[in-house]
């Protein structure tokens, strides 16, 4: 189990304490006997290095442990748990940190998702330390998560919009990222922000003001392996941009 508790120590931050320590703790003392909370703690402290708690940073580590405990959330919140949506979340971590790491995620989850969990405070946590391209990059993640069954049901919607709320993720921009899955005949307006009443200039500026919120080089931070999520959001704006400037007729 060495392998395994190097992974829940290295390239984590902030979510060794708090909340969010606690319920790591607890779902790694189901797997390793006797492993507690403050193990997790001593673990992380061996491999982060950083700064005072007012100067932390996301790391990488932060970033997936926050996803496991949300995509929990999302799965839970239609009152079952799809293996399709499971499936999706192994795959997901597979392609992004490798099948060793991916495997050590998976284990992890399977206790969170037996746990009830404090989506407040859990939030709260994330919101102190993450950035806001970050965190709308974890509301586009449990987007994926609902739509793994192919359907994205209302409770699905209602469970991540709460969470989108407590990460103060404004509804403009989870409106937006809605859109990118729960297609509509305005998705492609909705994706930009705008009503289909405005005016090609307005469109055009939307285009410019979206494609730099959802840059990829704004997650540069988290690694490799989460550009490719951040890939995937930034060509869905150029695709909605695309499809307008075809209705419209523009150049």
């Amino acid at each position: 189990m060495r392998s395994f508790t190097k992974w829940l120590g290295a390239g984590v931050g902030f979510t060794f304490g708090g909340p969010i320590g606690a319920i790591i703790g607890f779902a790694a003392g189901t797997i390793i006997d006797a492993y507690t909370k403050e193990d997790f703690e001593r673990e992380a402290k061996r491999y982060y290095h950083g700064a005072s708690s007012e100067s932390e940073k996301t790391l990488p580590g932060d970033f997936e442990i926050s996803l496991l405990i949300l995509a929990a959330v999302v799965i839970k919140s239609d009152g079952k748990v799809d293996q399709r949506e499971l499936n999706f979340v192994r795959s997901q971590f597979v392609n992004m940190y490798g099948k060793e790491r991916a495997n050590h995620a998976f284990k992890l989850f399977k206790e969170i998702i037996n746990k009830e969990v404090s989506v407040r405070k859990v939030c709260l946590q994330i919101r102190q330390h993450m950035a806001h391209a970050s965190r709308l990059q974890l509301v586009h993640f449990l987007f994926g998560i609902a739509k793994a069954d192919q359907f994205v049901s209302e409770s699905e919607i209602e469970a991540i919009r709460k969470i989108a709320g407590y990460l103060y993720i404004n509804n403009n921009d989870f409106e937006s990222i809605k859109a990118m899955f729960h297609k509509t005949s305005d998705s492609a307006y909705r994706i930009l922000e705008i009503d289909q009443s405005v005016s090609n200039e307005e469109v055009k500026r939307a285009y410019r003001k979206m494609a730099k919120k959802y840059h990829p080089d704004k997650l540069q931070s988290l690694g490799e392996e989460h550009l490719k999520g951040a890939q995937q959001k930034f060509q869905q704006i150029q695709a909605a941009y695309e499809t307008i400037k075809k209705e419209r007729g523009l150049p």
